[in-house]
């Protein structure tokens, strides 16, 4: 591997205007291509296997003129000068209904008056929009001529709100990555010191994102991609882009300051950095096509489009980045003298290492004294002292982790925004007015058995329904053409995002009610489909789980020819996820310092936060431990002892490892800014994620670990020896390192340093 990737360095360093040429060119064709393209079909938020979806879909064959999908707006009227009844309030409430079904998009609008939708007390009223189209496809315009409508309805007398899944938007979070991309420039130009060496892996992300997507837009209407399927692509293609051409530079610097010429530094940088960079994108793309476990669509289309970047971007940092790096020539420099660093070195315990670094300050070769770095004080701290670092370690993170055991998922509704919003206020005025239970109706779907009657069946699950705890009413029922099919409204006494509502939905599910009713009923409607989902999502993180870090685990083991350095780095991965979900349980479901974070109103998590922050910090975790662990590996290989490689591990990798956490760290903490419950949740999950696992488990335990272990971490059985094959991600077959001796291959092994061989 190391072997073919140097010489792959070395081509495109002396091809590199052919190279830079190429990818310009699919560039442009992508654009073009995706220029030209038809419009990319609205997302599919279908949920193959769920009960709710199966009545939807029962739905639309049994009333094929409404579509159960349908995207619906509330319009609540409240007036604070007498009933709503009054003439003068009628009269303008009268216009406002025949305003809002002058949209094209609109095939209905309900008269309050002439439903009844109107309170006890007679302050309020509401009219129901419902759009011939589901809510992912209703315009923007759509959008706009209904809040229009709304706001000339106002008046100092009448308060207007809506809500409803009509004004449901994507967030298109380009504010956020602007955020992110400014942060990465001021990080990368800290690193490296020089303008030109910072902008380059900002160009390499912008540019093969820029591919990804217009590839994503080209294809879209012939793979039937929905119009949101790039959003995962884009946040991953610009994180990973950065990290994989940040850890290429550096290593080509460092390589220029062994004293190597520019096409020798290329091909050395590449066959090492080069083949971490092609097992850290292997584990993130298992990740990502590990998504279609789960069954969902939407989740299968954002995570192969996203593994399909995550590849462009290894293909980009090897090929592009090194032809950019030798058109850039004498204008990227060498890496600086590295503090502390000195030609003859001590161990951690005091013996001599010839390749490791300074124990105590060292001359710099003038003369001077110089101090070690901030990476080797810090190793040599943890490494002196591993046992209690380890624990103090993990006790911190089964601290943060305690709150996830009290975790409740379910999707965002209108309660969930923020209180500014005229949807929660539209919310909070049905709630008071109608009860809690009025913005989360349940849609049962009866068919009789046999050749029963449909009218006999309704009335009976009717009179069960009536009867049953936390039902506030059942509505009449509504009947197909044919006859044969009922549709029975039930408005739950609680909330639609509570527990209360959540085992309403499971009672009507229980065979009881069919038996009683002699007839076949599923429960549907936008509460039980988000019950149905999370239901989902929570039963398949586990297996999801378990099928990425067992593929990673098995390609780490190539990876590092190691059976506990593998096993310690999933294990870690399991740590940080479990902490990270603590904490999000902790903010926006406990609502500790909610307010400090924006979050308006505490509750359930949302749904696909825990399966996103699996698969997206998975992903970035195993490329922090190949990327630090691999230099740690390196050592090792060359000769230094175990504890001597940690720290020049630290000394060659943990400044580069620290700046792509800062930039990622950064890129989704700027999402947290979002009024989307969805975006913000899953901007902090990610945050903390890669805060605890990057400081946290690979700085800090993962140190401690292969101290304790010494040459046990590179421990391979000598049968699965013969089975692995010998990737070389160190790069020993380039020459300048000398294999450990095989007797060190046990697991007794010593922590003496180790022996050369010939």
């Amino acid at each position: 591997m190391a072997t073919f990737l140097s010489a792959l360095g070395r081509f495109s360093f002396r091809r590199r205007w052919y190279v830079t040429v190429l990818w310009t060119g699919l560039l442009v064709l992508a654009g073009v291509l995706a220029a030209q393209a038809p419009a990319a079909p609205h997302t599919d938020y279908s949920m193959p296997g769920t009960e709710a979806q199966r009545a939807y879909d029962l739905l639309d064959e049994r009333f094929p003129g409404q579509n159960a999908n349908a995207a619906t707006a509330r319009v609540v009227f409240r007036s604070d000068d007498g009933p709503v009844t009054e003439p003068h309030t009628k009269r303008a409430i009268g216009e406002a209904v025949r305003a809002l079904g002058k949209d094209p998009q609109v095939g209905q609008v309900t008269d309050p008056f002439a439903t009844k939708a109107v309170s006890k007390d007679g302050s309020t009223a509401y009219a129901q929009v419902t759009y011939e189209v589901s809510s992912s496809e209703v315009e923007e315009d759509a959008r706009s001529a209904l809040l229009a409508t709304v706001e000339e309805a106002r008046s100092s007398s009448l308060t207007v709100e809506v809500g409803g899944n009509a004004l449901s938007t994507t967030a298109e979070g380009h504010a956020s990555e602007a955020i992110g991309l400014g942060v990465a420039a001021v990080v990368l130009v800290i690193t490296f010191g020089a303008l030109i060496a910072a902008g380059l892996p900002l160009f390499t992300a912008l540019l093969g994102v820029g591919i990804g997507t217009s590839v994503i837009k080209a294809l879209s209407s012939a793979l039937d991609l929905g119009s949101t399927t790039s959003v995962l692509a884009t946040m991953l293609g610009l994180a990973v882009g950065i990290d994989y051409a940040l850890f290429v530079v550096s290593r080509y610097r460092a390589e220029l300051a062994e004293g190597r010429g520019r096409e020798e530094a290329a091909g050395r940088a590449l066959g090492t950095a080069g083949s971490a960079v092609v097992f850290a994108g292997l584990t993130v793309v298992i990740a990502l096509v590990g998504l279609s476990v789960v069954h969902i669509p939407v989740l299968t289309q954002m995570g192969l489009a996203a593994a399909g970047t995550v590849a462009l971007a290894v293909l980009i940092a090897l090929t592009l980045v090194p032809a950019l790096l030798g058109i850039a020539g004498r204008r990227i420099r060498p890496a600086g003298p590295r503090r502390g660093r000195r030609a003859k070195a001590t161990d951690v315990s005091g013996a001599a290492d010839e390749s490791g670094p300074a124990d105590a300050d060292a001359a710099d070769g003038t003369g001077a004294v110089s101090r070690p770095g901030m990476g080797v004080r810090w190793a040599r701290f943890v490494t002196r002292r591993p046992l209690a670092v380890l624990v103090v370690g993990v006790a911190a993170l089964l601290t943060v982790a305690v709150p996830a055991a009290s975790l409740e998922l379910d999707l965002p509704d209108d309660g969930s925004q923020p209180t500014s919003t005229t949807q929660r206020r539209a919310y909070d005025l049905l709630s008071q007015e109608f009860g809690p239970g009025f913005n989360g109706p349940l849609l049962l779907v009866v068919q009789p058995d046999g050749d029963g009657s449909a009218t006999a069946a309704a009335e009976r699950a009717t009179a069960r329904i009536q009867r049953m705890d936390g039902v506030a009413r059942v509505n009449p029922p509504r009947f197909d053409d044919s006859g044969d099919t009922a549709v029975l409204s039930v408005v739950p006494a609680s909330a639609p995002s509570s527990e209360q509502t959540t085992d309403l939905v499971h009672a009507l599910r229980e065979p009881g009610l069919e038996a009683d009713s002699d007839a076949r009923i599923m429960v549907s409607g936008t509460t039980a489909m988000n019950i149905d989902v999370s239901r989902k999502l929570a039963d398949a993180l586990v297996p999801y789980l378990s099928l990425v870090a067992g593929l990673a685990l098995l390609l780490l083991i190539a990876v590092f020819r190691s059976l506990l350095v593998p096993l310690k780095a999933a294990l870690g991965f399991v740590l940080s996820i479990i902490a990270a979900l603590g904490a999000v349980v902790a903010v926006f479901q406990w609502g500790w310092c909610a307010e400090l974070f924006g979050v308006s109103e505490p509750g359930p998590v949302v749904s696909l936060t825990p399966i996103f922050v699996v698969g997206v910090v998975f992903g970035l975790a195993m490329d922090y431990e190949v990327f630090l662990v691999t230099r740690m590996r390196e050592a090792y290989v060359g000769g230094q002892s175990p504890l001597a490689a940690i720290t020049t591990g630290f000394d060659l990798g943990a400044r580069v490892v620290t700046a792509a956490a800062i930039i990622m760290i950064s890129v989704f903490a700027a999402f947290m800014g979002s009024d989307e419950l969805m975006v913000k949740t899953i901007g902090f999950g990610l945050a903390v994620a890669v805060f605890l696992d990057a400081f946290i488990v690979r700085m800090t335990l993962v140190p401690a670990v292969l101290a304790l272990l010494g040459h046990r971490a590179w421990w391979l059985p000598r049968w699965l020896d013969r089975w692995v094959p010998d990737i070389d991600v160190e790069g020993t077959s380039l020459g300048g390192h000398e294999k450990a001796a095989p007797d060190d291959t046990s697991p007794g092994a010593s922590a003496d340093p180790v022996r050369l061989g010939s």
